[in-house]
């Protein structure tokens, strides 16, 4: 496995896609996104297409379900599923989003967690976690949400800095989140991406 870590402009492989992707890639992509969640027990003509473009091309996994911040416990079970999807194909960097989508099954939604000094405690005891079963420091995504949590005892930035630092892992910063969440809750994105790592 690499330790590098692709750079460039990146497109998500949707199955639709792959047709058209097989007879060529566009030079100006320089790496390709998934999500593990729907590739990982896929086999057959699917599984055969993934591997031909994982054996040329880059690829980083992107997380929709592992819910860091939620009540559940953490899908270690998946976590062990994604390391082993990983290693096969040799990606390197895994990004979920921080927030939760699930308690007693999947709520089909990324909801905010409280800015709360408890929560930086309990999000990064949980990217921790997250990084020693899958071997490899993560990046956490910085969500979108559009109602705040009525419990906070900070901003988002500082929340964000703080599990950072906590849990010891790495930003995905989703620029189109920080702009949603700048006219959702009236801040200055600009203020907001300075105050990032």
């Amino acid at each position: 496995m690499s330790p590098l870590r692709p750079a460039g402009a990146g497109l998500g492989l949707r199955r639709e896609l792959i047709p058209a992707l097989q007879s060529r890639v566009p030079d100006a992509i320089d790496f390709f996104e998934l999500a593990p969640e729907n590739w990982i027990d896929l086999g057959g003509a699917w599984g055969r297409a993934l591997r031909g473009f994982t054996e040329r091309h880059p690829f980083v996994c992107h997380g929709l379900s592992l819910s860091l911040g939620g009540p559940a416990p953490l899908d270690e079970m998946l976590l062990a599923k994604i390391r082993q999807f990983m290693d096969a194909h040799g990606i390197a960097l895994y990004t979920e989003h921080l927030s939760y989508c699930s308690d007693d099954g999947h709520l089909y939604d990324l909801l905010p967690i409280p800015f709360t000094e408890e929560a930086v405690h309990y999000v990064a005891a949980r990217i921790r976690r997250a990084q020693d079963i899958l071997e490899r420091r993560i990046a956490i995504e910085n969500a979108s949400f559009y109602v705040a949590s009525p419990i906070a005892e900070m901003d988002e930035a500082r929340f964000v800095r703080a599990v950072l630092e906590e849990a010891d892992c790495d930003l995905h910063l989703d620029v189109n989140n920080v702009y949603v969440n700048s006219v959702n809750h009236r801040y200055d994105p600009l203020d907001f991406i300075r105050a990032m790592p």
